[in-house]
């Protein structure tokens, strides 16, 4: 399914089983938050505008993304727009290492994030992170929690967010959710998605998103955070990837550009802040993949390729 939104094509695809038509590329609003950098709050309205404009209508943020600030931000920005679009949140992590999976925690935290983004329902209401809680408690609390907010009307789909694919898998295996948002496990540095999830996620008919298409930002010309998790054999291999663009191609295109490709994803989500940046990713919606450069990245990363790091609670880490 294609829209024409001024001189650009988007693509839309039905997220699973919810019947939703979300567009190919979806806005990631952690940059909103301040996360990678200090943001100028009216260019970030004007980007959200922008990425409406062209046709963008997916829209994923979190209460933990600038401590609440990026809700914050992107409920202002959608002042009389919400009908246009696709909205996502989070919940269940709450800063850096504070975590609440508790059926409490979760129903307040919504009603405060629907404050913020200055609407009384959301799209999807997702369980953020949850390697980082017990995978009982959210087999048996957290999600059923989520379905009596859905209930209710305060979200119309409800999923699981997290880095542990295996994880992702026990949950969704257990319990039924609407999506997954898996991150940093399908790019060219990675495809170990598409070994464990893809598969379930394509069988049961369940919403699958991909999020984080460079890496964390290993694959870009700007360095990554100091906070990043990758080892150093990966960072170097990063460096690598980037190093064999370096002759007029954009090493983040061409990474988004892969995980667009995809045939099952529905969405796949970048940070975006800037006009520019809007600018340049729905630019690549409508450029095409060089099969013979992707080869050559993945030849440059050599045995990094499919490099995993820890994260979330021990027994959640494989």
């Amino acid at each position: 399914m294609t829209n024409i939104a001024g001189n650009e094509v988007m693509e839309y695809r039905t997220l699973g089983r919810t019947g939703l038509k979300v567009s190919l590329l979806g806005f990631g609003a952690s940059p909103l938050g301040d996360v990678f950098r200090k943001t100028d709050p009216a260019e970030s309205q004007r980007a959200v505008h922008l990425a409406i404009d062209h046709g963008i209508n997916y829209f994923d943020t979190s209460p933990y993304y600038g401590r609440t600030l990026s809700e914050q931000r992107l409920g202002q920005a959608l002042a009389g727009k919400r009908h246009q679009i696709i909205l996502a949140t989070k919940c269940g992590r709450i800063d850096a290492d504070v975590f609440d999976f508790s059926p409490k925690a979760i129903t307040a935290s919504v009603d405060e994030s629907l404050r913020r983004l200055q609407t009384d329902y959301v799209d999807l209401l997702q369980a953020h992170d949850v390697e980082f809680g017990g995978v009982q408690q959210i087999i048996d609390e957290t999600i059923p929690a989520m379905r009596r907010l859905q209930q209710q009307g305060k979200a119309r789909f409800i999923g699981i967010t997290g880095y542990p694919l295996k994880t992702l898998l026990r949950i969704a295996e257990k319990v039924p959710v609407d999506t997954i948002l898996s991150y940093c496990h399908y790019n060219p540095m990675i495809t170990d998605m598409d070994d464990v999830l893809t598969p379930f996620a394509r069988r049961e008919k369940i919403g699958l998103i991909n999020a984080s298409p460079l890496h964390m930002g290993l694959l870009s010309e700007r360095a990554a955070p100091d906070w990043h998790p990758a080892p150093p054999e990966l960072r170097a291999a990063a460096k690598n990837a980037v190093e064999i663009c370096r002759r007029g191609v954009d090493i983040a295109s061409v990474a988004l550009r892969f995980c667009l490709d995809h045939d099952y994803v529905s969405t796949t989500l970048v940070g975006m802040s800037r006009l520019k940046d809007v600018e340049a990713n729905v630019a690549v919606v409508r450029a095409r993949s060089d099969p013979a450069l992707i080869q050559e990245i993945r030849a440059a990363i050599g045995p990094a390729f499919n490099c995993v790091w820890p994260s979330g609670r021990i027994e959640n880490q494989n």
